[in-house]
């Protein structure tokens, strides 16, 4: 899919961001570092997701095993989100199923909030899915403010997992995806 640029408005700013799939030029340090500063506010209450503090190694083993797309602006990562047409660990029964995708690590650098980029990427993981014929995607997130993100994007709780190692309760979210007409 190629890069679009998209003009972004919300809450009355306006910022514009290429997204496009992430490739070899790009650096696996800044993506971290990307991962890190947009988890950093949900480590300190405690929430101990992945990306919080992940090695760049493990960003690069995670990239390699999904499809990533990364939001530009001014030629700086500001925005990532993995897609997995299959999901490569046990996320539960839902994920288990054949013919959904699943969407991990979706970051926003916290100076770009508020501006539609996170809804942005969403729209362009949910439209990849849809265009490599899968009916439907699927997440998991912490018991948080985060869930009716996700809510207000058209998606629909449909388990609660405590994973081993992690602080919190994860709610299993899912979205069927309609066709384009």
């Amino acid at each position: 899919m190629a890069a679009r640029s998209e003009a972004l408005s919300v809450h009355g700013i306006r910022a514009e961001a290429a997204i496009r799939p992430i490739r070899p030029d790009d650096s696996i340090e800044e993506l971290t570092r990307l991962l890190h500063s947009s988890y950093a506010a949900l480590a300190r209450i405690g929430l101990n997701y992945t990306a919080a503090d992940q090695a760049p190694e493990v960003t690069r083993k995670r990239v390699e095993h999904g499809q990533c797309f990364v939001a530009v602006d001014a030629g700086k990562l500001v925005g990532t989100i993995l897609v997995n047409p299959v999901v490569p660990n046990p996320l539960g029964v839902r994920f288990g199923r054949p013919g959904i995708a699943s969407v991990h690590q979706l970051a926003v650098a916290p100076e770009c909030r508020r501006r539609g980029v996170g809804s942005s990427l969403l729209a362009h993981a949910e439209s990849w899915v849809r265009n490599v014929g899968l009916p439907e995607v699927a997440l998991d997130t912490a018991e948080s403010h985060l869930v009716a993100f996700y809510v207000r994007r058209g998606y629909r709780s449909v388990a609660v997992v405590q994973w081993s190692g992690k602080t919190y309760r994860s709610v299993i979210m899912s979205k069927e995806l309609r066709a384009r007409p």
